[in-house]
């Protein structure tokens, strides 16, 4: 009978009992200056889902406060980010930055979690968050919490890598109109802005109006807050020209401009499967069609508008009901293995939370509709084809190329002649033409035919936690003081509508678009706590368990040690485990991209593709060699006697697939730190943490072929040499895109160490600097998703906001070394690069006005943060807000 008990008693003190007594803060001496008192009565939540100080987190805890926020030179709180310790940001787009932690960066990042007020932000399908389009604006934004690090052991989202926790202002405590509006310009001498077809001119503005209302309806017990946000602007722009085939005719000795199979990174409609082998004067050459660049393909004027609308009720102070719904709708472009352009993209979420010193809860509902988004290398292949087909096109190429040697012109300038040929009647960037058949294409839903991303798909998610220690002393039972106990539970459901392209149902058998796809996942944790030595030493274990619907239950255990020696000194140390389940699109895509099947990784979504194909990477080693055999050849052999001495000559070059289907991600992570607020009333906060990581079953893709009979009919036995001939030809190949796990198990380790100091005056200095590094163990067989992180990177940082009657200022200079970037676009080395930030405030107390002069990357230096992505340059603005 102790349970019911129990229960009766959590129910009741969760809305029955007064607030809880907080621990008091520490009494603030005279002239005791701000980073002392933000660093001993600062409070954290992320690190271990309770309210504790920040300088004793058990786990590494970075935060970005209301301070630091009026201090930021970036544009926005978002932008910011990037300047704290241990985080990493990129830029898929202006409107879309990622963030990440300690290695493994991605476009989608799906390691890292973002929440909002403890909500997840992602978009479901694409199972990450697209930027912070759904995210609170500049005007409701309290705090950011980022932990760098793994913390699945306490969240179960997946967040293996971190997570970011942003708290927006409660309309009780922050009651008002505010207003603002930022206005800018980009784009300054950007070499890649052109003035015809959907270009514009070179120097674009950017305007962002933002306004937020808060108001108290009934004192203490109902209160409400509206925001609205929207952005215009003119996106980076990518047009990284560097050729992702140079060598497709080293054999030849076409290279460079005379490769016939040049295949730009930004340029779409000339990859691998829409080149051809064709046999011209006796050789054979690999010709790519000609393809577009992503600037001819995109408008990339940004437009994102985002409001949100929340209801709170107090029954009495500390418990707290409020429903919360947001919604968004945006221009963007976002990054996977290729780029897209999300136009009228729709975001909705409805959330509804409970909280109480005892019980808190939340469940929400997110809905996500792509509208008339669409697949830049799909567009541009479609486009090429719907002008002409592949097979019409080589044949113009080749008669073209004939009649050009004949008439005397060298093998390059055949080449050449031949594709102004072919090419003759191609639809031309910036006509009436050309756009007709871009929107024509944006609705079929056919990667092999069209261009459309057309996804509607839902996150519906409940948790909830108890502190079961103070439901106990609540309840009148014995419990020592230094005792904590934590328990929590949560279920996640995704449910996406198959749309015959993206998604497909596999338990519909013949109707694959019938009843909504579903993926589920329910997890649970405790944790239990304890102080020791006159509360010097706080030891805490976690252990969490979660069930996903394709696999078994997994565990992961979280260690934590705080010694603290002096209040202003503390030492941390702590080891947890985390798994991360494969996403929607891991999981289940059904993608007709390029020729190419790309397909979820689950069994019921692949099953017979592992065990009947061959590694793509063998397959194109194996027809090189064949190519490179017959155009040595000189004996008086016929083309076909050639060609299958060839084959069998260099058949034993084809790999079988050794991968197999999907499983978790597992991670086991060690970290210590050392955070401490050191010289006389604490002027100087300093922070340092080390961490070593070990990786097994990097959830990843791997390219593989299936051989196929003359009747497109699996080739499941057979002789290699049948295999081989018919991997020779494209017709014998059914190509697949597979998502597996890599075989590599791999470490990285590092560590970070930051400083701010209180100078006097108002003056506030920082630094920072992280790093970062990768260390394969064993079984590398490359296929692990690309580090894709600098070495180093570090942050300087130097502000007053009021360094001369109301004038203030902040500087932020960020830089980070060059670093190998692997992604399933373009691998090769992103530069290293560094950024000033700057920025002028001043502030009119009477009007209730700041004003800020700033600029992000002020010295327009342009610059890539991954390959394939935009060329990010300078941002200059100017901010006027109002309000409390």
């Amino acid at each position: 009978m102790r349970i019911p008990r129990l229960l009766a008693a959590v129910a009741g003190v969760a809305l029955a009992a007064p607030a809880a007594a907080q621990t008091a803060p520490t009494p603030r001496q005279p002239n005791q200056p701000d980073t002392l008192r933000s660093a001993l009565d600062e409070v954290v939540v992320s690190a271990s889902r309770v309210e504790e100080s920040f300088l004793q987190s058990p786990v590494t805890v970075e935060k970005l406060n209301t301070r630091a926020i009026r201090l930021t030179p970036a544009a926005t709180f978002f932008d910011a980010l990037e300047h704290l310790k241990g985080v990493q940001v990129i830029s898929p787009s202006l409107g879309f930055r990622v963030i990440n932690a300690r290695g493994f960066t991605n476009t989608t990042n799906v390691r890292f979690a973002q929440l909002v007020d403890g909500v997840d932000n992602q978009a479901p399908h694409i199972g990450g968050p697209i930027g912070n389009v759904l995210g609170p604006s500049d005007l409701d934004i309290a705090s950011v919490e980022v932990v760098p690090g793994t913390a699945a052991a306490l969240y179960g989202l997946n967040a293996i890598n971190g997570l970011a926790n942003l708290t927006t202002k409660n309309p009780f405590s922050s009651a008002g109109l505010s207003i603002r509006q930022q206005t800018g310009i980009n784009h300054l001498r950007d070499p890649n802005v052109r003035s015809f077809g959907l270009g514009r001119t070179t120097e674009n503005l950017y305007s962002e109006t933002s306004l937020r209302y808060a108001h108290v309806l009934i004192a203490d017990k109902l209160a409400f807050k509206v925001n609205g946000t929207y952005l215009r602007a003119y996106d980076w722009i990518a047009n990284d020209q560097t050729d992702l085939f140079a060598n497709g005719n080293a054999t030849t000795g076409l290279f460079g401009a005379d490769n016939p199979a040049r295949d730009p990174t930004n340029s779409y409609g000339n990859e691998s499967s829409d080149r051809s082998t064709l046999t011209l004067g006796g050789k054979q050459y690999t010709v790519a069609r000609t393809g577009y660049d992503e600037r001819d393909l995109v408008d990339y004027t940004i437009k994102n508008l985002k409001a949100d609308a929340a209801l709170h009720y107090r029954f009495r102070p500390g418990v707290e009901l409020a429903y919360t719904y947001r919604t968004a709708g945006f221009d963007n472009v976002y990054q996977r293995s290729n780029r897209f352009r999300m136009q009228d993209y729709r975001l909705q979420q409805h959330a509804l939370s409970l909280a109480t010193p005892v019980v808190q809860a939340r469940a929400y509902l997110t809905h996500e509709n792509t509208g008339k988004s669409y697949n830049l290398r799909s567009m541009g292949e479609n486009i090429e084809r719907s002008f002409k087909p592949d097979a019409r096109w080589n044949a113009d190429y080749t008669g073209a190329w004939n009649a050009a040697v004949a008439n005397g012109q060298p093998v390059a300038q055949a080449h050449a002649s031949a594709r102004a040929a072919a090419d003759a009647g191609r639809l031309q960037p910036g006509t009436e033409a050309f756009a007709q058949r871009l929107s024509e294409l944006q609705d079929i839903n056919n990667w092999d035919q069209g261009a459309a991303l057309r996804v509607r798909a839902d996150l519906l998610h409940a948790e909830g936690q108890v502190n079961i220690a103070e439901a106990l002393r609540r309840a009148g039972r014995p419990l020592p003081a230094n005792l904590d106990l934590l328990a929590g539970a949560d279920h996640r459901t995704y449910l996406v509508v198959p749309d015959g392209n993206y998604f497909v149902n596999p338990e519909r058998g013949q109707d694959p678009l019938g009843d909504n796809l579903t993926y589920a996942k329910t997890g649970g944790f405790v944790q239990a706590g304890g102080r020791l030595l006159a509360d010097k030493l706080r030891l805490t274990a976690t252990l969490r368990a979660d069930k996903n619907d394709y696999f078994d239950v997994k565990f992961n255990p979280r260690f934590t040690a705080v010694f603290s020696p002096t209040q202003r000194q503390n030492f941390r140390l702590s080891y947890q485990s985390g798994y991360r389940f494969p996403s929607l699109f891991e999981g289940f895509s059904n993608v007709n991209s390029g020729q190419v099947k790309r397909i979820g990784g689950l069994r019921v979504m692949s099953d017979g593709v592992f065990e009947n194909s061959y590694l793509r990477t063998s397959i194109d080693a194996f027809n090189t060699a064949v190519t490179a055999a017959i155009n040595a050849n000189t004996s008086g052999q016929t083309a076909a006697q050639k060609r299958q001495q060839a084959i069998a000559d260099n058949q034993s070059r084809l790999v079988k697939n050794p991968y197999t289907y999907l499983k978790p991600e597992y991670i086991r992570s060690l970290e210590m730190g050392y955070k401490a607020a050191l010289l006389p009333q604490g002027r100087l906060l300093l922070d340092v943490d080390f961490y070593y990581n070990s990786y097994r079953d990097f959830i990843a893709q791997v390219e593989a072929y299936v051989p196929v009979t003359a009747t497109g009919e699996a080739l499941t036995a057979g002789d290699l040499g049948t295999v081989a001939t018919a991997l020779n030809a494209r017709a014998g190949q059914a190509r697949y895109r597979l998502w597996t796990n890599s075989q590599t198990r791999v470490a990285n380790f590092g560590g970070s160490a930051g400083v701010r100091y209180e100078v006097g005056r108002g003056f506030l200095l920082g630094a920072n600097a992280t790093y970062t590094r990768l260390r394969r163990t064993e079984n590398s067989d490359g296929l692990e998703d690309g580090f894709n992180t600098p070495r180093w990177a570090y942050n300087l940082s130097v502000g007053n906001e009021n360094v001369y009657q109301n004038f203030g200022f902040g500087l932020n200079y960020r830089y980070q070394e060059s670093y190998f970037s692997q992604t399933f676009l373009v691998v090769g080395n992103v530069p290293a690069y560094g950024t000033l930030d700057a920025q002028l405030s001043y502030h009119l107390p009477a009007a209730q006005i700041r004003l800020k002069l700033g600029a992000s990357n002020v010295l327009n230096d342009y610059y890539v943060s991954y390959l394939g992505g935009p060329s990010v340059g300078g941002l200059y603005y100017l901010t006027v807000a109002y309000g409390p």
